[in-house]
């Protein structure tokens, strides 16, 4: 398979994850498609090089959490404004409205915070695999989710009983 047909094959079969992650890591659909963009236009111009790499899913999603959160640095403090908080008239097992707080309330965490939450949770990663992931070490990753839960749960409250509770002795005591 020659190099154009391979990285299409590459993409065709990894744009949807991709795009998902970007996606959760950004907050903003546009965003989130610059994001991928820039990342398989890093992967095509080294495409060559990569060969040897056994998972190139797994470089991607690291390259796309570093492109991240190198892109968060140079944007400034990373706050998002927003508008008011929601009316808190509405049932708590409303999922859309608490999709929205739970939107906003990452939107506020640090991108490392943010991509701790979404590779651990979302994507089901055990700790060893986002340090990995992110180029940290394990208590690196423990400690970034255990500061991203408590600050959701400041954030949002009524997120609180829908968030997992990490026990410091089980990496897979998730929810």
């Amino acid at each position: 398979m020659d190099r154009d047909a391979s990285f299409q094959a590459f993409v065709d079969a990894h744009q949807r994850p991709l795009m998902r992650l970007a996606y959760l890591l950004t907050g903003e659909v546009h965003l989130a498609e610059d994001l991928v963009q820039s990342v398989l236009v890093r992967m095509i111009g080294r495409w060559a090089k990569l060969d040897h790499i056994d998972n190139l899913d797994a470089y991607a999603r690291k390259t796309m959490v570093n492109q991240f959160i190198s892109w968060r640095r140079r944007r400034g403090s990373g706050e998002v404004p927003s508008a008011e908080p929601p009316d808190r008239a509405y049932s708590s097992e409303d999922s859309a409205i608490l999709r929205i707080v739970l939107r906003q309330a990452l939107m506020r965490l640090t991108p490392k915070q943010r991509a701790v939450l979404v590779l651990r949770f979302y994507e089901d990663r055990t700790e060893r695999e986002v340090a990995d992931l992110l180029g940290c070490s394990v208590g690196t990753v423990k400690s970034q989710a255990h500061h991203a839960l408590a600050r959701l749960r400041a954030l949002a409250p009524e997120l609180a009983p829908k968030l997992p509770v990490l026990d410091a002795h089980s990496e897979e005591a998730r929810r």
